[in-house]
């Protein structure tokens, strides 16, 4: 039996049509006042906030013990709810129009002062936060988003469970596999010399799962990554992980975005159209310069490769000549900027790596740039018609090679957007990405890597160039995207053994190498392995974007720092000597 009061009602669940009622409520001082003897306390738990109200005239023994009561202080109280008088109901508060009389006062537990207050408007250092994230999690937005979380969790369950998927776990302790990170090694006891590792994905279990016969695979699932951490970046992060047999793209994407739909609709009453939008990698990139376009302003791209290409400007010229591209956007009124401000749009896009910024201003006096000495007025004047500029509007252009020219252009378009403030932000623009590349070339590596990972198909159409050109093939791979976010990503996978064996082959690894990493996966393929493929979708990324937080750590309950510490229980930490020994490592 309980030692204390248990409570009758939260404290965010009181209204009018409860005065008069008696109720007890659990829960930590949030505030206190003391107004002329009366005291005042916001009592808070997950569920909101009421206001108890200690009166000697109505509790002389409650009223006493309230004057000991500071933050965080934990308490039982229990008395009559009231409606406040007139004048100063909170409007603002879902309990406001009522108080709690309090005639019993239980002390639960005492708290020493916070090292910062539970405020929502103070700022608080996030290291401190992290490190007293037991604190932080008391703050009403954090448990918000958590609960949103939560909800986010039961729509996927039941959404899939719905449509005849089944859920099913796949291990934790795993064989250490190339996929493009660092793995998380775990050091085996039992085979001294040998090491698990933390899946990156589930990517090889779930496509084993569809050559047993289960079509339709789910997983909420926990992956591990070691690598350089960012705001949207954790070392662990969960994973709506998807696989399906005989589909194709449009089933998978069809199923996701689907989700995401359900998602907006459900958490926020918001309807997506749907069919999603669909461009190709290569219209993304010349139309937006980003492989996850931010579609909710324009700055849409113009290429007038043809129109310089044999112009007097050299620096278009030769770059032509090379087989490079010129391209850029107009932005629109932006004619206005002073040279101060063009010499700053200027350096940044040096920064990006480019050798410099042309750009045409469309003044009251006509179009003027500073390169129209080598272009000549009547290729000025056709640039800007083509281009669909207006007076007062400015022309941004960029020469170099097609990807690094429509990746900076990419990168210039936003920061022109954040400068201009032309981001709608009540927008909710989500979008595919299709046809990828299969390989991208590392200079560093001097080899062909897998752009999304080595199990990706390719496109019907491009399977001879795996021999004759594997740098022009494209992928089965797609990619869904909200607000210039890549909120997951997935592919038709490879389930023929030559054809696979082949790929592995041109990201360099020859058939010793795969039958020792990926023997398992091309043995399943011998019997028998159906057309199949899926997605993986960001949940953790989902949260942050659909609840407006700027950092994925504030949408999960234990994150790590940007260098994947816990400040809160320490860890990563030093073990004992005697660990060591059993898991025959010597620390050096």
């Amino acid at each position: 039996m309980a030692s204390f009061p248990k409570r009758t009602r939260t404290c965010g669940e009181l209204r009018a049509q409860d005065i008069g009622t008696t109720v007890t409520l659990n829960g930590w001082v949030d505030t206190r006042r003391d107004l002329g003897g009366v005291i005042f306390i916001d009592l808070r738990d997950r569920y909101g906030i009421t206001q108890i109200v200690f009166n000697p005239q109505r509790g002389s023994d409650a009223h006493a013990a309230a004057k000991e009561l500071r933050s965080e202080f934990v308490l039982s109280v229990t008395g009559t709810v009231e409606r406040r008088p007139e004048g100063t109901a909170h409007p603002g508060l879902e309990t406001g129009e009522i108080d709690v009389m309090v005639s019993a006062l239980m002390i639960l537990n005492r708290a020493e002062t916070p090292p910062f207050p539970m405020d929502e408007s103070a700022e608080t250092a996030e290291d401190l936060r992290l490190k007293y994230r037991y604190l932080d999690l008391r703050r009403p937005s954090l448990q918000r988003t958590l609960m949103f979380r939560h909800r986010m969790y039961q729509i996927t369950h039941r959404y899939f469970d719905s449509r005849g998927f089944i859920e099913i776990e796949t291990p934790v302790l795993m064989k250490s596999t190339p996929e493009g990170a660092r793995d998380y090694l775990v050091p085996s006891r039992v085979h001294r010399g040998r090491f698990y590792a933390l899946p990156q994905s589930p990517q090889t279990y779930k496509q084993i799962l569809m050559v047993s016969g289960f079509d339709k695979y789910v997983q909420i699932v926990k992956c591990f990554r070691d690598e350089d951490l960012r705001a949207d970046r954790q070392p662990e992060f969960t994973q709506i992980d998807i696989e399906m047999s005989f589909v194709d793209e449009i089933d998978i994407q069809n199923l996701a975005e689907g989700l995401i739909a359900t998602f907006f609709k459900e958490l926020k009453g918001i309807d997506i159209p749907l069919p999603l939008p669909r461009f190709t990698y290569r219209e993304a990139m010349e139309t937006y310069g980003s492989d996850k376009p931010d579609t909710r302003f324009g700055l849409k791209f113009c290429d007038i490769t043809d129109l310089v290409g044999r112009s007097g400007f050299k620096v278009f010229a030769d770059n032509v000549q090379r087989g490079g591209v010129v391209a850029g956007f107009v932005v629109p009124g932006g004619a206005s900027l002073t040279r101060n401000q063009m010499d700053t749009i200027v350096d940044f896009t040096k920064g990006l790596g480019a050798g410099g910024l042309v750009y045409f201003k469309w003044t009251e006096q006509g179009l003027e740039t500073a390169v129209e000495k080598f272009l000549g007025k009547d290729i000025v004047a056709a640039i800007a018609a083509h281009m669909g500029a207006a007076k007062g509007d400015l022309i941004l252009l960029v020469s170099d090679v097609w990807l690094k020219a429509y990746t900076i252009l990419g990168s210039l378009r936003l920061e022109m957007a954040r400068r201009l403030n032309l981001i709608d932000e009540t927008r909710n623009d989500l979008l595919w990405v299709t046809e990828f590349p299969m390989f991208e070339y590392s200079e560093e590596e001097k080899r062909f890597v897998a752009m999304h990972h080595m199990f990706t198909a390719p496109h019907p159409d491009d399977i001879e160039l795996l021999t004759t050109d594997p740098g022009k093939a494209r992928a089965r791979a797609y990619d869904i995207v909200l607000n210039g976010n890549e909120i997951g990503g997935g592919s038709i996978r490879i389930h023929d053994r030559e054809l696979q064996s082949k790929v592995f082959g041109l990201l360099g690894m020859g058939p010793e190498e795969a039958e020792k990493k990926f023997g398992f996966l091309l043995g399943a393929f011998r019997y028998g392995a159906p057309p199949h493929g899926g997605i993986a979708l960001g949940f953790d990324r989902i949260v942050m974007l659909m609840t407006g937080m700027k950092s994925i750590r504030d949408v999960m309950a234990f994150p790590k720092t940007a260098s994947a510490m816990s400040l809160m229980d320490e860890a990563p930490s030093e073990v004992e000597d005697k660990q060591l020994r059993e898991l025959h490592i010597r620390v050096v």
